[in-house]
């Protein structure tokens, strides 16, 4: 494990400025201002920038890639350099406010432990994923190929998605793990679905409060 901080600073400010993917701008809404924040899987540290520069919180990120670190790093991001399948042993219970899985829930081999080790080391967790309840997939099985698009754009032999769900397997295992679901959101590309979500999102966004309690 390496705690890398910024020591560089981010020299492209435009880039600073481009908006965020719907989806985050979600999970941002759902992130009180001024609270704790550990992103899993932060990539170049987007999300937690927009968060301190907006909303004041105190953050750190989790990710293995280093190219991804060096990015998140130069945007003024605090980054934990570690596996996510080794755990969060290295986090005390409660030690965040709100802990954020994007879209990569899927590519976990632990699912049941990291949603688990969330619900220990943060009073909330926010998590995203593809969904493949979405029904254009349904029609690329029944054409008797598994499905590609801008969602999941791997071949089946090149995927790191070995877990996909539909929001419902998602509900089911949040209610068997005794997380109590507070919010959601689906969304096609840059739209947000509403109605018949399970056939018609491609993209779904949970937060839930851990067992004992959140914080409001």
């Amino acid at each position: 494990m390496t705690t890398v901080r910024a020591t560089v600073p981010f020299s492209a400010a435009s880039d600073a400025d481009q908006p965020l993917r719907i989806d985050l701008l979600r999970i941002a809404e759902w992130i009180e201002p001024g609270s704790r924040v550990l992103d899993l899987g932060c990539s170049d540290g987007r999300l937690l920038d927009y968060l301190q520069r907006t909303r004041q919180v105190r953050g750190a990120g989790v990710e293995l890639d280093d190219e991804r670190v060096i990015a998140a790093v130069r945007r003024g991001v605090r980054v934990i350099q570690q596996n996510l399948e080794e755990g969060l042993a290295l986090f005390d219970d409660k030690q965040f406010d709100t802990v954020v899985l994007s879209q990569t829930l899927q590519s976990m081999h632990h699912t049941e432990h990291i949603l688990r080790e969330m619900a220990r080391v943060a009073h909330y967790g926010i998590v995203s994923f593809p969904n493949f309840g979405y029904w254009p997939h349904g029609w690329s099985i029944l054409r008797g190929r598994m499905p590609v698009n801008d969602q999941m754009p791997y071949q089946w032999y090149d995927t790191p998605n070995i877990h996909l769900c539909t929001l419902r397997d998602f509900q089911l295992l949040a209610a068997q793990l005794g997380l109590r679901i507070t919010h959601q959101a689906t969304f096609r590309g840059d739209q947000e679905i509403l109605r018949l979500r399970g056939w018609r999102s491609q993209l779904a966004v949970y937060r839930f409060e851990s067992p004992g309690g959140g914080r409001a």
